[in-house]
This record gives C-alpha cells, sequence and structure tokens, in this order.
C-alpha cells in the first residue's frame, strides 16, 4: 500500500529557531579516521558522515531571479566498492532554447587518508574550471574525481550551482544506497513565492525548524521577508533496491518541491502555478508541439489510403496504420511528450517517441477511428503526482485507439511490439489520456497483457547415459516480445543457437526450426532436436541421478531484503509451464520419482503445481508457476518470497532412475 504525501505550504511562521549552519570544510576528527565500520550498518562500503546542502531564491549576478543551490558532503570509504562515491557527477539543465546549462561554481574537493606510517595526509583536487558535457537536448553533466582514494579515506566536496530555474527547487535525497549519519536541507523562500513541499518515503524527519527572515530579499526597490526552514534526517539507512520494483525515487526518502503561486516583485501581479486539470488540457491542446502536432491528421489521409485499401473492419485498419508506421519510421531514442514537426519527421523516416506516436494518433483519427494519446512516466523516471497537475512528471507518449468496448495502446517506437501490446518500460502506475475534444483521466497502467511460456522435452533414455529427443518452446504475449528480442540480437538463427549450446553445457542442440519471428501476432514456437548428458560415466550407469527441473529451474530468491517497505511490482502477469516426457529402456525403472506439490500465495495471488505420471517404461513430469497480479503490495512481500523460497526448496529434489 502506498504512503499518502505529506503536503506542507511554506508560509511566513513567527516561531523563531536557531538557524542551522553548514559544518566546516576541511574539519576532520581522529574518530573518524579511525572509523573501521559504520555500527549501524556494518556491511556498508561507505557511510555518509554529514551532508548539508541549502537552496536559495535571491537575485542572481545578472540581476534576474535564480536559485541558488550549495552543496556540501564528507564520506567515509571503508573498502575498494566504494571507490566510485569519488567521482561526482553533477547534471546541469540547460532552458528550453538550449542556449545556456545551469552555472557550477566554487567546486572544492579533499581526500583525507593514512599513509604507509599511520599519519594523516591530505589531496585536494587541482583547482581548475569544470566544464559542463551535454547528455542530450536538455542536460549537460559536470565530472570531476577525488585524488588520493584508498581503503579508510575520507572524501570531502562541495560546490555551488546558480540556476535560472528559480521555479524548480531541487529535490532533496535524504537516502542514497550507502547510509547516512546526518543529512540537512536548508531552503530559503522569499514571501513573493508559495510552494508546496512533499515528503516521500518511510522515514520520519528528526528536524523541522522554521523561522522568518527579515528583508531577506531585495530587487528593483521591491523586499519582502522570507520562510527559512530546515529539513534533517539521522541515522538513515541505505536504501536497498530490489528485483520486481520501479524507480528507487518512488520510494527512497526525499522531500520535493513545488511552486504553487508566485507574485511578481517588479509589478506586483499575482502568477497561479499549480493549475488544475483543465488548464492542463487547455495548455496541451493549444501548445504547437502537442495539440498542434495531433490536429495535423490532414497530413496523413493520403498516406494511410494504401495501407487501409479494402479493409472496412476498424480493428484491421488501426493495425494496418499500426504496422505502416512500425517499418516507416526509425526511432532516435529520444524519449519526450513534444514534438517539433510531425511531417518532417515522417519524411526523414525518423523521429522521436512523440513524433511517432503523436502523428500515429493523428493518423488513426485521419482513418475515422477514435483515437487519443497516453502520458505517461517510465519506471526508471518514477511515478506520477496526482494529487495536484505536473506536467513535467510526463516523459513519455503512446497512441491509443478506442475500438467497441476495447481500447488498444500502440507504441510505434519498436517493429517487434505487437499490435496492443506496451514495452515493460511503459508499465508504470497511472497515465493520463488526452484528446482533443474531451477533458483528460487517468487510466491504469497495469494491463491485461501477459508473458506465458510452455515448453515440451520430449526424450528418451539411451545406452550412453543421454537424454535424446525434441524441445519444443511455444512462448506468447510480452514473452514472445521478448524471445524475438533475443533472437534478433544475432544475424541468423544459427548464431542464436550456437549461442544456446554455450548457455548449456550439458546440452547439445543437433537441429533447429523456429516459427513465426516476424508474425507478431503469433506465438514463438521453437524447436529443437537436443542430446542431453545425464551421467558422465555411461559405462557405470546401474543408477542415474538428475533434476526433473531442467528449465526454468530457480536456484535463487529474487526477494533478497528481510522487510520491504514498497510494491513487488511485476509489471504484468505471467504463467510458465514445463513438461518432461522420459521415455526409458526397457531394463530402467524409476526408483525415485518427484513428488507432488502444490503452492497457493493468499488471495488467488498465483500457484505453482507439480505432478507426475508415470507410464510404460516412460514418465511424464509437469510444473507450472503462475503470478496472477502485476502488482503484490508491500503488505504481501512475505507470503511472496516465502513462496519463491518453497519452489526452490522444492526444486532441490532429483529423481532416480535404476536398472531393472
Amino acid at each position: 500500500m502506498k504512503r499518502p504525501l505529506l503536503t506542507f505550504s511554506f508560509v511566513l511562521i513567527a516561531v523563531i529557531f536557531s538557524q542551522a549552519q553548514d559544518f566546516r570544510f576541511g574539519q576532520i576528527t581522529t574518530q573518524e579516521m579511525n572509523m573501521k565500520n559504520y555500527k549501524n550498518d556494518t556491511s556498508a562500503h561507505a557511510v555518509v558522515l554529514n551532508e548539508f546542502g541549502k537552496s536559495t531564491i535571491n537575485i542572481g549576478s545578472d540581476d534576474n531571479i535564480k536559485q541558488i543551490y550549495e552543496y556540501h558532503v564528507k564520506i567515509k570509504i571503508f573498502d575498494p566498492k566504494a571507490f566510485d562515491k569519488g567521482t561526482v557527477k553533477v547534471l546541469l539543465y540547460s532552458n528550453d532554447k538550449n542556449e545556456a546549462y545551469e552555472d557550477i561554481s566554487d567546486i572544492k574537493a579533499i581526500t583525507y587518508y593514512k599513509d604507509d606510517n599511520g599519519f594523516t595526509q591530505k589531496a585536494e583536487l587541482e583547482n581548475k574550471k569544470i566544464y559542463p558535457v551535454k547528455e542530450n537536448k536538455y542536460w549537460a553533466s559536470a565530472k570531476f574525481a577525488l585524488p588520493g582514494l584508498r581503503p579508510g579515506c575520507i572524501i570531502e566536496y562541495k560546490y555551488k550551482i546558480e540556476s535560472f530555474r528559480w521555479d524548480k527547487i531541487r529535490t532533496w535525497e535524504f537516502q542514497d544506497d550507502i547510509p547516512k549519519i546526518y543529512s540537512e536541507l536548508e531552503v530559503h523562500i522569499p514571501a513573493f513565492f508559495t510552494f508546496n513541499a512533499s515528503i516521500k518515503g518511510y522515514l520520519k524527519l528528526t528536524k523541522n525548524k522554521a523561522e522568518v527572515e527579515s528583508k531577506c530579499f531585495e530587487t528593483h526597490g521591491a523586499s519582502c521577508d522570507c520562510s527559512l526552514i530546515n529539513y534533517g534526517m539521522a541515522d538513515i539507512p541505505a536504501f536497498k533496491e530490489d528485483d520486481y520494483m520501479t524507480a528507487p525515487k518512488n520510494f527512497a526518502s526525499a522531500i520535493n518541491f513545488e511552486l504553487v503561486e508566485w507574485q511578481s516583485p517588479y509589478d506586483g501581479l499575482k502568477h497561479k502555478q499549480t493549475k488544475e486539470w483543465r488548464d492542463i488540457d487547455y495548455s496541451l491542446k493549444t501548445d504547437y508541439s502537442f495539440g498542434g502536432q495531433l490536429k495535423r491528421k490532414s497530413l496523413f489521409k493520403d498516406k494511410i489510403a494504401p495501407m487501409i485499401a479494402g479493409k472496412t473492419d476498424e480493428l484491421a485498419k488501426a493495425k494496418a496504420i499500426y504496422q505502416g508506421w512500425q517499418k516507416w519510421f526509425k526511432w532516435d531514442n529520444f524519449i519526450g511528450i513534444y514534438s517539433d514537426n510531425i511531417s518532417r519527421a515522417w519524411d526523414s523516416h525518423s523521429g522521436d517517441v512523440a513524433s511517432i506516436n503523436l502523428s500515429l494518433s493523428a493518423a488513426l483519427a485521419a482513418a475515422g477511428l477514435n483515437s487519443e494519446v497516453v502520458l505517461l512516466s517510465l519506471r526508471d523516471n518514477g511515478a506520477i503526482n496526482t494529487l495536484y497537475p505536473v506536467v513535467s512528471d510526463f516523459d513519455y507518449v503512446v497512441a491509443k485507439v478506442n475500438i467497441g468496448d476495447q481500447a488498444y495502446l500502440l507504441d510505434a517506437t519498436d517493429p517487434l511490439l505487437p499490435f496492443g501490446v506496451l514495452p515493460f518500460k511503459c508499465l508504470n502506475d497511472k497515465g493520463r489520456v488526452f484528446s482533443l475534444d474531451k477533458p483528460s483521466y487517468f487510466m491504469d497502467m497495469s494491463l491485461p497483457q501477459r508473458e506465458k511460456s510452455a515448453y515440451i522435452l520430449d526424450v528418451t533414455l539411451t545406452d550412453d547415459g543421454k537424454l535424446k529427443g525434441t524441445l519444443t518452446n511455444y512462448s506468447t504475449g510480452y514473452e514472445a516480445y521478448k524471445r524475438r528480442v533475443e533472437i534478433k540480437k544475432y544475424n541468423s538463427t544459427d548464431e542464436y543457437v550456437e549461442s544456446l549450446n554455450n548457455r548449456l553445457p550439458k546440452w547439445k542442440i543437433t537441429n533447429a526450426k523456429i516459427d513465426n519471428i516476424d508474425s507478431l501476432d503469433m506465438p514463438v514456437a521453437e524447436h529443437y532436436s537436443v542430446e542431453i548428458k545425464v551421467s558422465d560415466k555411461p559405462e557405470d550407469a546401474s543408477k542415474l541421478t538428475f533434476s526433473p527441473y531442467y528449465i526454468g529451474r530457480r536456484s535463487t530468491n529474487p526477494l533478497k531484503l528481510d522487510e520491504r517497505s514498497f510494491p513487488i511490482d511485476m509489471g504484468m502477469a505471467s504463467e510458465d509451464r514445463y513438461t518432461l516426457i522420459v521415455h526409458l529402456p526397457s531394463n530402467y525403472m524409476v526408483e525415485t520419482p518427484p513428488q507432488p506439490i502444490s503452492l497457493a500465495m493468499p488471495n488467488n495471488g498465483g500457484k505453482y503445481l507439480s505432478s507426475y505420471q508415470p507410464g510404460d517404461n516412460s514418465f511424464s513430469f509437469v510444473y507450472l508457476t503462475q503470478f496472477n497480479k502485476s502488482v503484490y503490495g508491500a503488505e504481501e512481500y512475505p507470503s511472496v518470497k516465502e513462496f519463491f523460497n518453497k519452489i526452490i526448496q522444492s526444486q532441490k529434489a532429483e529423481m532416480v532412475l535404476k536398472k531393472k
């Protein structure tokens, strides 16, 4: 179950507290240098000794309103596994016109270490300009590396960023992948500006103090007091990632800020920043790079005519247009929700995700179909804030076509995605459905798509201690997509089969046939002739011991944490069925058959079944794993983890064949 966000508004509070100060740079203690581990987490490779940040809205060096952000941290490194903490990468945003980046300055960095004689030494970062390197259209990064890293050292660094984005106070992340002894953020907000602060995560603040700063902000004759608020947290455990989770920032303790409204200090006019969805809808509808592109359906009437010629069924038309878009466009790997020009993207056969999917939606509308788009946030981008509209939460857009009572979501950036199937990265909480003629609304991104596989291994035991026969695998739904992606990595089927042989040392694939690789609506059917070595000493094969779990055997639990405060998000439901059929020589019998097992999770969450059926000089063994939900709540973590444990334990069992 998700914890609701706690929301606060910055106002001028008449209660006065002592103002916090940044800790002194360049000061370490003997106790810090002699630390061998962190008492609260002895497995940690490093610990943050102290961390301080300060965000201030004030007048910058160019006489414009700026956000001044200062960061200072001191980290104890216990072993080489934490040396990556000594390479610092700071992201810097560019304005929409890509004319300038945020400016980083005042970088200071020192490494403290003990030399071979046990004396504390220090190595300072050379005083030189750190230049940003462009990462993409909107971001650059500034990097610097601390010198002299070695086990037991302490690194300390600080820097300042001057940003034109005064309305975007930087998120403060209390939790990281290493523990922290103390972390504090100080914010200075002039009374001209009102922000909401939302706390994420399950840890509690140990400090939350506020005071009034008198006449702290002044520009061109206008002045006001400020709210000064300090947020502190002590003894912060490391945030440990686990399998089956979305972006860590959805769950790690942090504080985010959102501008609600502001008053111009120059003319006194008030501006409401946090809008309602109807305001966002209007803004998107009238934005040339979004609604303006969706309205250009006339561009595609002639282009789609040959695609839908002779088709009267709406679903057939939609599939033809979708497949045409997949073949026409090559995705340039850039994500976002805005397109500069879908016409130019069409002419170049290439474009970003917005150009491809906005034009797809326009083309579907041009065919007379009920078409919309869905704005969403990818799994590694974090969940959408549903309390109040934040357009910047969205980083991806897909098309939606409604046929009868069925809705199909489409992403034409990937030529291997079947109609109505979204990539796994898109299956993240909620999306916002947008159309040109009605209000937007949220939809659940836990879609009905599934991944499903069925393996059939039919083999005969030979005198030389091998199992020879056939392996057939049928992959459907999203599993078929994953299989196609894997096969297409190789230049030919032969290369793919060679890679399988390399991964399965006791197997030898002697013949292979794969059907429906390019038929996206059909299951991928793999047919192999196989030889499997059972005994390393076939001349002494009076007894053969082997595991019947030849495929899909689990040996480790993907859920590693003792406790977990966030959901298990598998993205979609799944089913894996394995059938083993073994034909025995007349002089062999089964001495120790596998035991049938039946496991079930609470509330029909899933099941694991195995069954054994003897025959005349043969037997069959079937095992099935089924997860019926895409998301399991944090409260279900113990039962799901135990479910995996029981599967692993049951699959340790072996069966014995012996000569009569």
